[in-house]
């Protein structure tokens, strides 16, 4: 096997290594933001209130939606990848899996900690999923298309699709709160942080234009 083969399986491996590790710790965080309970990332507020009405499970839901988002792309002509199709499912097992395993917390002793590491974590999950480069995550997806469909910025996309996330969950019992600002004040610069720590791209390459777009909350792993 040529040292050019052996880099190449050697990268490949560690591009899928970030994949499935940054989607399970996506939904161990998003978990982490539920027992907190001072309110969660905005598709969570949305997850969680159709959780309330309907009796699935949080993270069944998320698949389920992640799934309905998806098909949405058949119209918009966006190609999905193997990071897309895995983020369906892994991200909504993950969440289930650690609720699972972390009761509830109680009192702003536990549950402001909790929630930070939720935040933190999140900004983990973001930069390896996002370094494999493996396809955006459905709802990214959905947010770019519609970017370019209508020559709108990405900025203003997808701010009215998270506003509108936040408003239909949280009318639907969702948790809004205290952690959904933070969430959305500190995601960017954890994000792009995580991104240029976990950069695969060879030395001299590295494209800190990802990172910035999404510092400015360009793409995010949902």
């Amino acid at each position: 096997m040529s040292d050019t083969t052996a880099r190449s399986g050697t990268r490949l491996t560690r591009r899928l290594t970030h994949l499935y590790v940054g989607l399970a710790l996506y939904g161990a965080s998003s978990a982490l933001l539920v027992r907190a309970g001072l309110g969660l990332e905005p598709w969570g507020v949305l997850h969680q209130g159709l959780s309330e009405r309907t009796g699935i499970s949080i993270g069944v839901v998320s698949i389920i939606v992640g799934a309905v988002v998806l098909l949405l792309w058949i119209p918009l002509r966006q190609r999905p990848g193997l990071g897309t199709v895995s983020n369906v499912f892994a991200v909504g097992i993950a969440m289930d899996g650690t609720l699972a395993l972390v009761p509830d917390v109680h009192g702003l002793g536990a549950q402001i900690p909790v929630m930070a590491a939720g935040i933190v974590l999140n900004g983990v999950a973001t930069g390896l999923y996002i370094s494999a480069r493996f396809g955006p995550g459905p709802r990214d997806g959905l947010m770019t298309s519609l970017n370019r469909l209508t020559g709108r910025s990405i900025r203003l996309v997808r701010t009215a699709i998270e506003v509108a996330v936040v408003v239909t969950g949280f009318l639907l019992g969702g948790s809004l709160g205290v952690g959904t600002v933070l969430y959305a004040l500190a995601i960017g610069p954890l994000a792009q942080f995580f991104l240029r720590f976990f950069d695969l791209s060879a030395p001299g390459a590295r494209t800190v234009a990802v990172a910035g777009r999404t510092s400015r909350g360009a793409i995010l792993p949902r």
